[in-house]
């Protein structure tokens, strides 16, 4: 026992346990409701004016690719590769900052 009369802790103080983990469910609640909205985001990435359209969901994975048939040259296969890349991390970067948006402050380092 410590000499306050109770069994120490390291809680000392005023921090009421209850309160710490009703704090923590509340944490958990929003983290959820931010991560189901960021699974179903979309979020559209371009390049080349528009030739190429990549969809990623708020965590940035993808889930498609649009190619206009100009943005196609059998001739410049290289072109069409440095446009999907460049949309795609068009559309990541977006997903990225929705996602330090969405998620509670310090829940970053638990994703």
């Amino acid at each position: 026992m410590s000499k306050h009369g109770g069994y120490g802790g390291g809680f000392g103080g005023g921090m009421n346990m209850q309160a710490l983990m009703q704090q923590a469910r509340k944490m958990q609640e929003q983290m959820a409701k931010a991560q189901a909205e960021l699974e179903e985001t979309e979020i559209e990435g371009n390049a080349g004016g528009g030739l190429v359209t990549v969809t990623v969901n708020g965590y940035g994975a993808l889930r498609g690719i649009s190619i206009k048939p100009e943005a196609v040259d059998p001739d410049d296969v290289e072109m069409l590769e440095d446009l999907i890349v460049a949309a795609y991390n068009d559309a990541a970067e977006e997903a990225e900052t929705l996602k330090n948006e969405k998620m509670p402050a310090g829940a970053n380092g638990l994703m």
